[in-house]
């Protein structure tokens, strides 16, 4: 890939379903914070030119001296979010200059650098692009009784990731287009998709899970467990 990308990473949320009183983002994961393997994933790609790191207004310090401290050097800004998640991204994307812009969320520390080159080279091709896996589940669309009405085809359905990928001024127009007409989506491509753009799927990794309920601690801490492992064997033993 030729082109230069910037990634406005997201960890201004301070959901409850962790039960606990620190911010999931910050809890640690193996020897360190979630939100700095995040970081320092990015931080190693050669594509990614710059990073804008968005938090909670309270959290901005604290994140200013993990970035300094960890040496992650691409972060160019640490900035406060707004209230909801697609108000952070617009946030973010004020901060950034790149051509070409990803947006991640900060409770997936174990995304790979392939999948998010894979997701960058078809946003490339397209315009946007998200990571995505295929469902593995029957899926039934219940009404508000609890009554399946129906069974979607679980051949078109894909459980979506991040990082989503768009061509910067196609993600700005879309968030601005939204902010006029007070629309709030659930991710950044049903943003982009208003606009009447292609989004296009590029098949990602199971193991990208988002760090959400106290479950899905440990299971993070298994497979980077496991990574580093097979990470050690493929370099002979040698770190």
């Amino acid at each position: 890939m030729g082109a230069d990308w910037g990634v406005i990473i997201v960890a201004a949320g301070r959901g409850t379903r962790m039960g606990t009183k620190e911010s999931k983002q910050y809890l640690q994961l193996g020897d360190k914070p979630i939100l700095v393997h995040t970081l320092e994933l990015f931080q190693s790609m050669d594509t990614v030119k710059e990073a804008v790191l968005v938090v909670g207004s309270d959290d901005v310090e604290r994140c200013r001296s993990w970035v300094t401290h960890y040496g992650i050097t691409k972060v160019k800004s640490v900035v406060a979010g707004g209230d909801e998640r697609q108000h952070s991204v617009y946030c973010g994307l004020q901060a950034l200059s790149t051509d070409w812009v990803m947006v991640h969320d900060g409770v997936r520390p174990l995304v790979t650098a392939a999948a998010v080159q894979a997701c960058c080279a078809m946003a490339e091709q397209s315009g946007a692009a998200v990571l995505a896996v295929p469902v593995k589940d029957t899926i039934k669309q219940v009404d508000e009784a609890g009554v399946i009405v129906s069974t979607p085809d679980r051949r078109s359905l894909w459980a979506i990731q991040t990082p989503q990928a768009f061509r910067r001024v196609l993600l700005l127009e879309a968030h601005e287009r939204a902010r006029e007409e007070q629309f709030i989506g659930t991710d950044d491509a049903m943003v982009v998709e208003r606009l009447g753009a292609n989004v296009i799927v590029a098949e990602g990794e199971y193991t990208n899970i988002k760090i959400t309920t106290p479950e899905d601690l440990p299971w993070a801490e298994f497979l980077l467990t496991k990574r580093r492992a097979d990470q050690a064997e493929g370099n002979g033993g040698q770190e």
